[in-house]
């Protein structure tokens, strides 16, 4: 069923069931043993049938949850589906407890919450994805609740609200892409005072927030709980970000604020910098593609000096920031416990890059580095990438599309010698790297650790595939998982025959993908053969890019049988 038809099923049935207590309502009372319905109600909606027919909507293992998936019908109990489908919830109820036993409340409860995938002592309940109705989770003793995903809770919070009483000791509410209204930012914010107990709360992907949040921050009261605070891609304005800054004072247990991909709140950096020195306990901070300027990084910087024990630093896709650095790095050294720094697309200026040099080196404890999409990191005449060296916990290095030249490329090299707890390397987009790989050899010699490797867009030759071949075969890149070779036409069939020959070494490799250009076409040639033996013997290969690689009608067919041939479940992107 689509999510729309879903969608618009709740949002038909709420007007009926909102003025009656809510199915979920009458289910816990059953499981409780608080009573019985004063009679059977109508067919209810299908994600609530479902869910009193003891079907499991645990977490949606695939890419996107915006895709609503039917579970699977238990037929087991019921004999005519024309019955089944007449069953009024008193009856869906046989399916879960049998009429033949008197089980105990506790009992009953511990019934339901193994029906719904959950251990009996279990304090979470989540329901992720399910088109479930704001009023159909209520009564129950837990510690966490998420309705992500559940379009239809928007307009009817309060119906969960209200009944928050019943779980006072809530720590954690997540309703992401819920299509949130002011009525339900209202309702949400009055029931601040029930759930005192609360410590995250997560509201991203809801866009009708914007311009309301005052809505919600002016119930917050002092000593609030509150750890982590997300409010991603809501549409925030300048002046949520003033009303932001003002309730920082009353939550100064936050360690994790997340304000991502809210382009507007830039206007009001300088504020909301002001007072986080209220929060000296934050740990990671996300202004991701958050329209800051230069004037905002100086504020920024300025907080700074309160968040000694800030990990996470997330300022990326915010390009009007470039040039500012030179006026505003003057307490980022000081972030001693910093593990994390992104700062890719920030169009960095060769000024930048002359105090980026300086103060990076300086972050003892960093780990994680993204400087991608910055041009002048790979141009300018400062040495950052050389003294990546004095950083030997990195593990994370991502310099892809930053134009680096061969004499960048080998400052890298030699630095990366010294990391030996690297694990990720994304040169991507780096035309140099193509017949000068041999520069990196010694590092990856060392990089034992080593799980991802990124050379997508580097005009590899046959020669840089034989040097991985040659370093596989000594027993180096034993724990490389992700491989991306895509975008690299000018190897010859030769040299993808050398490489399909020595990839049987990489048994903990997982994904693949030597893709081409997307203006490209080329046939297969006799490496094709090599590649599907090589891969009898990877077993932990799950994904393969062979994106516009031409195949030959015998060749698609062995494709085609190969995981049914050879018991596999590999996914072919072709």
């Amino acid at each position: 069923m689509e999510k729309t038809d879903d969608v618009q099923s709740c949002q038909d049935k709420h007007e009926e069931d909102i003025t009656e207590s809510s199915p979920f309502d009458f289910v816990i009372k059953r499981f409780q043993g608080k009573g019985s319905s004063p009679g059977k109600r109508k067919e209810q909606p299908s994600a609530i049938r479902k869910f009193f027919r003891g079907f499991d909507f645990g977490k949606s293992e695939g890419k996107d949850r915006r895709e609503i998936k039917e579970p699977e019908i238990n037929h087991s109990e019921a004999d005519d589906q024309s019955e089944k489908e007449d069953l009024s919830v008193e009856d869906g109820l046989s399916h879960l407890i049998s009429a033949a036993e008197s089980p105990s409340g506790e009992q009953r409860f511990i019934q339901f919450m193994q029906k719904l995938g959950k251990e009996p002592n279990s304090k979470n309940l989540d329901v992720n994805n399910c088109a479930l109705s704001a009023a159909d989770v209520t009564e129950l003793d837990l510690e966490e609740i998420s309705l992500s995903w559940n379009g239809c809770v928007g307009g009817n919070l309060k119906a969960l609200t209200v009944h928050l009483h019943h779980v006072n000791l809530l720590k954690v509410l997540r309703l992401n892409n819920c299509r949130l209204t002011a009525e339900d930012v209202t309702s949400l914010g009055e029931a601040f005072e029930i759930v005192s107990q609360l410590e995250e709360l997560d509201l991203s992907w809801n866009s009708n927030i914007g311009g309301k949040l005052s809505l919600l921050t002016k119930k917050l009261q002092k000593g609030c709980k509150l750890k982590l605070l997300k409010i991603t891609d809501c549409n925030l304005t300048a002046k949520d970000g003033e009303s932001l800054a003002e309730i920082l004072s009353v939550i100064p247990s936050l360690e994790v604020l997340d304000l991502s991909i809210n382009k507007h709140i830039g206007c009001s950096m300088k504020v909301i910098a002001q007072d986080l020195k209220n929060v000296p306990g934050l740990k990671e901070l996300n202004l991701h593609m958050c329209g800051l300027k230069q004037d905002s990084l100086q504020g920024l910087d300025t907080a700074l000096q309160h968040l000694a024990e800030l990990r996470k630093l997330d300022i990326s896709c915010n390009k009007e920031i470039g040039g500012g650095f030179k006026d505003s790095t003057a307490h980022l050294a000081s972030l001693k416990n910093l593990e994390v720094l992104d700062l890719h697309q920030c169009c960095v200026t060769e000024e930048d890059m002359t105090v980026l040099s300086q103060v990076i080196p300086l972050l003892s404890s960093l780990q994680e580095l993204n400087l991608s999409s910055n041009k002048n990191v790979g141009v300018s005449s400062d040495p950052l990438l050389g003294r990546l060296r004095f950083l030997p916990k990195l593990k994370s290095v991502a310099i892809s599309n930053c134009g680096l030249g061969e004499q960048s490329f080998s400052s890298l090299a030699e630095a990366a010698l010294h990391l030996p707890e690297l694990e990720i390397l994304d040169l991507s987009w780096n035309k140099c790297v193509g017949g000068n790989l041999k520069l990196l050899l010694g590092a990856l010699k060392h990089a034992t650790e080593i799980q991802v490797l990124r050379l997508s867009s580097c005009n590899l030759v046959a020669e840089d595939l034989a040097l991985l071949t040659l370093l596989t075969q000594d027993g180096h890149l034993a724990r490389l998982r992700k491989l991306d070779l895509s975008y690299n036409n000018n190897i010859s069939d030769e040299g993808w025959v050398i490489f399909c020959q020595g990839l049987a070494v990489f048994k903990e490799l997982s994904e693949l993908d030597v893709s081409l250009r997307p203006s490209s076409r080329r046939g297969c040639g006799t490496w094709f053969s090599e590649l599907l033996a090589a891969l009898t013997k990877l077993p932990a290969l799950a994904e393969l890019g062979l994106q516009r690689w031409v195949l030959s009608e015998s060749q698609r067919k062995r494709l085609e049988s190969f995981n049914q041939d050879n018991k596999r479940n590999i996914r072919f992107d072709c």
